[in-house]
């Protein structure tokens, strides 16, 4: 949870004294362990793969994370702008870097309020008793249940068909549902009232937002220790796996996890560190920051783990009591004879002495395994609406605990909102254009009314397929290809040796030869593989294909995105990254064009 912008909204805003700017529209952004999987300050858990993700999480931290962090942090110290004004300080080409940076930020916007919209469907469920998704309906004749549901499961069918209720395809858009479009509006309408009054009321909001969710985690970590099972998840997350820390992907994962739970490139941090003392130890409060949204980040981690232990416990014995029970009444075995312990050697002597009655019975014996209940891979939605949905429904008490868990989630979702909103409108404040036309309530009403309007589409029966497209597209190369250029631009073309005499005069603090190697070179060559990585994977992987959900079957099945889907991908990747170019070749021709000859480095 990035400490830093919490500490910024609380604190008075302090006015700049060369530009007397006034306070502005800002908000933190808090993240939970993975909340930014594959993508941005607010993207979702990327699958969890135990101690093989681990190990690598720790590294990329201390290559990765805090020389990047601490980089954000003093270019928005030293020139007191938000993203736009400060890169252009560095040098008037760099303006599309801000520019690139708002447009992210406008499209993370765009979609990801409607988490806390299915956050708010969810919660308003979790005060029924049952929970709604906790059994199946009954089918039209009342015989028995829904089909899609008996082939799925309680919690899938609620989330496909009664949350989404998706359509098979992206090319069937459908209609828009009305009861979670209603609960996006309720989203936007909080984050709105919550940046109304500007950096003061919006600090109040980011201390209740960002340090509740630590009690509700603690409560959780009390009980899910006590959760049958909890140990199989914890030693699973503990234990590296040598195949896996070998896999290129697992470093490249981690370093991707570490990027964007930090909010790198998205220009809120920058804003941020715009309203700090130009004394402020920025270096101290980027190691700082680091440890804590990490340490919470694995704290949250022991949570998830012990409740997906539990979960994949249940579905185990589960399993087995299935099995059990299937040849129990297939032999006529006496009952409690058969137990979890004596299976296996009980099943070889039936297949031995009774072989045809046995390859009868055999097709209908599932194959029930603890560790393939561990190794499922969960991402994103699935993880937040299915698997911890599953788990909550087998707990006692369980409405208590959705409340909580959902009430937590929309906690920590809103404040995400409120530092992804501040990286679009500290920007738009700090035009005297747009700010001498328009009071600040009128832009940031303008700004959630156009990303809520935009939002309605992720509402439709094809909404998911589309949230996925941004989820995964909209922000990762973008954001790749921001940070490699800051980084360059500070070292490479403002000068690193310059720069350093500016912190030290500004702060009093040299810098050592970590932050210098990391900044100078680490860090941009480890972007730079990152970025060659997604590239080869993506060409190398072919056409692009996403999960849509098969009713008949109960189950996600695999599909190639159509060509018109392929489009938005393109357009969503280009719109932000040919901003810097774009930006760049405009002022070289305006320069050019008011001063009749060559226009000038910086």
């Amino acid at each position: 949870m990035n400490l830093f912008q919490v500490h910024c909204q609380g604190a008075r805003s302090w006015r700049r004294g060369v530009r007397g700017r006034v306070e502005e529209e800002t908000g933190p952004t808090a993240e939970t362990v993975g909340q930014r999987g594959r993508g941005p300050s607010s993207r979702l858990p990327a699958s969890f793969h135990g101690g093989s993700f681990l190990v690598p999480y720790v590294v990329m931290l201390v290559v990765e994370g805090m020389p990047l962090l601490y980089l954000e942090l003093a270019v928005g110290q030293r020139m007191r702008q938000g993203s736009i004004g400060a890169w252009r300080t560095v040098s008037p080409y760099l303006s599309g870097v801000g520019v690139a940076s708002v447009v992210v930020s406008f499209f993370l916007s765009m979609y990801y309020n409607v988490i806390n919209a299915w956050a708010f469907w969810y919660l308003f469920h979790s005060f029924q008793d049952p929970l709604p998704w906790s059994v199946c309906p009954l089918n039209g004749n009342r015989t028995g249940y829904v089909e899609e549901c008996e082939k799925a499961s309680s919690t899938q069918y609620f989330w496909y068909r009664k949350t989404l209720n998706i359509s098979p395809s992206i090319q069937e858009s459908g209609a828009v549902q009305w009861e979670p479009a209603l609960c996006l509006i309720l989203a936007w309408l909080v984050v709105y009232l919550c940046i109304l009054r500007g950096t003061e009321s919006t600090g109040k909001v980011v201390y209740f937002t960002a340090l509740l969710p630590y009690c509700v985690l603690i409560i959780y970590l009390v009980r899910g220790l006590t959760l049958h099972g909890a140990t199989n998840g914890l030693a699973y997350m503990f234990t590296p796996k040598v195949e896996q820390l070998v896999n290129p992907k697992a470093w490249i994962n981690a370093a991707t996890q570490i990027f964007f739970s930090l909010g790198l490139g998205f220009g809120s941090l920058i804003a941020f560190a715009s309203y700090n003392e130009p004394s402020n130890n920025c270096q101290k409060h980027a190691i700082i920051v680091s440890i804590i949204n990490s340490s919470t980040s694995i704290f949250a981690s022991i949570v998830t783990f012990s409740i997906y232990g539990f979960k994949a416990t249940f579905n185990y014995e589960s399993c087995l009591n299935k099995v059990i029970l299937l040849l129990t009444n297939s032999f006529d075995l006496e009952d409690g004879f058969l137990t979890a312990s004596n299976l296996e050697q009980v099943k070889d002597y039936l297949a031995s002495a009774h072989p045809s009655k046995y390859s009868e019975v055999f097709p209908q014996i599932r194959n029930c395994s603890l560790e393939s209940e561990l190794e499922t891979a969960v991402q994103g939605t699935g993880l937040a609406f299915i698997v911890y949905t599953e788990a909550i429904k087998n707990m006692e008490v369980s409405q208590l605990w959705s409340v909580l868990y959902f009430f937590m989630l929309l906690l920590l979702g809103i404040g995400s909102m409120l530092g992804n909103t501040a990286a679009i409108l500290t920007p738009l404040t700090d035009s005297k254009v747009i700010s001498s036309y328009l009071p600040k309530e009128a832009i940031s009403g303008l700004v959630c009314l156009t990303n809520c309007a935009i939002g309605l589409l992720f509402t439709m029966e094809a909404g998911s397929y589309w949230f996925d497209i941004f989820n995964d597209y909209a922000a990762t190369l973008s954001l790749l290809l921001i940070v490699l250029v800051e980084t360059v631009a500070v070292c490479y073309l403002y000068g690193l040796s310059r720069f350093e005499s500016e912190l030290k005069a500004m702060t009093g603090r040299a810098l050592n030869w970590y932050w210098k190697a990391m900044w100078g070179g680490v860090s941009p060559l480890l972007i730079v593989s990152l970025f060659i990585f997604y590239l080869s994977d993506y060409i190398i992987t072919g056409t692009l294909r996403y999960q849509a959900w098969d009713a008949a079957q109960g189950q996600l099945v695999t599909k190639d995105y159509p060509p018109h889907a392929l489009a938005v991908i393109g357009l969503l990747v280009a719109s932000s990254t040919m901003c810097i170019p774009l930006v760049a070749l405009g002022t070289f021709i305006t320069r050019r064009l008011r001063r009749g000859g060559t226009a000038p480095v910086a």
